[in-house]
């Protein structure tokens, strides 16, 4: 992963120019390839190129551009003569690609979760109505609740920044 960020000039020591040349050529060769004729199209072929790299280098993923980033630069690609394709590719590739990070209230949450599953869990095996409870395993409660929570948390996130950004 690291590799692949420093050829795109996004930290650690620059790769020579040769390299990012093969390297982006080679990108580009993989995207060309497709029989692109319209925006969906294109924008598919974006889509795989992301979900290549993020389904082959272990560790963090990258983030896929926004449509409205992707429609533009297929606007420019369209518009432009075959030789300025690539670089037009290779700038959109270059400026729009950066790792995904997560939030604070992610990490505090799959910290948290786990022990307060557990105490939950011992709480709720002393209720009468919850007997049930004693059957299920711990190594099946814990990650199942801690899973949960860390979906309810980004769904919950997703929701209140959507709330936000349209009252702005």
């Amino acid at each position: 992963m690291g590799m692949f960020m420093s050829f795109l000039g996004k930290g650690g020591p620059s790769p020579s120019s040769q390299m990012v040349g093969f390297f982006m050529g080679t990108l580009y060769k993989q995207f060309v390839e497709k029989d692109i004729t319209n925006f969906e199209e294109f924008h598919i072929a974006v889509l795989d190129i992301f979900n290549n790299f993020n389904s082959a280098l272990p560790g963090k993923h990258l983030d896929v551009p926004p449509r409205n980033k992707i429609e533009d630069c297929y606007k420019q690609w369209k518009e432009a003569k075959e030789t300025k394709k690539k670089k037009i590719f290779v700038n959109f590739m270059t400026k729009n690609v950066n790792l995904s990070k997560l939030d604070d209230y992610t990490v505090v949450t799959g910290v948290v979760t786990p022990p307060v599953a557990m105490a939950a869990k011992r709480a709720g095996e002393n209720v009468p109505q919850l007997t049930f409870i004693k059957a299920i395993p711990d190594v099946v409660f814990v990650p199942s609740a801690t899973v949960l929570a860390l979906i309810s948390v980004k769904l919950s996130r997703r929701i209140f920044l959507k709330n936000i950004a349209s009252q702005e």
